[in-house]
């Protein structure tokens, strides 16, 4: 049982350790702005709260509106969205007082957890995102 415990653990280190070191900062900058911005409405696992706080999670949402995140962690926003077929209408508050930076290090935590799998969300990116904002 040890054994299997170490070399499980070995395998993780190495795929890890493969990893290019910018992503992980971002990845682990990523998941603490999650857990104090994000966690109490669409919970630690990212699977929402019922029909009240969207998942992020196997999102159809997130997948197929990058910019529209991007700005949503911004500004937030009211009013209806649809996500896996379900609608939401609670509001979502934005938080202004993220930079660009912590937004790319957020964004590539939410957009690299569970089967989502984008890779490293640039500063560019959000940058270029948040252009779009309405």
């Amino acid at each position: 049982m040890r054994d299997k415990i170490v070399g499980g653990f070995l395998l993780l280190l190495t795929a890890c350790s493969g990893r290019d070191p910018k992503f992980q900062q971002y990845y682990v900058q990523g998941e603490k702005l999650y857990q104090q911005h994000c966690s109490n409405c669409h919970q630690k696992n990212g699977m929402g709260l019922g029909r009240v706080y969207p998942p992020l999670a196997q999102s159809d949402y997130m997948q197929n509106n990058f910019d529209r995140v991007i700005c949503l962690m911004r500004h937030g926003m009211q009013g209806e969205m649809v996500v896996n077929g379900v609608t939401y209408n609670q509001a979502m508050p934005g938080i202004p007082t993220l930079t660009e930076l912590e937004l790319a290090e957020l964004a590539t935590y939410i957009y690299n957890t569970g089967e989502h799998a984008r890779g490293p969300v640039r500063l560019e990116d959000v940058a270029r995102s948040l252009k779009t904002c309405p």
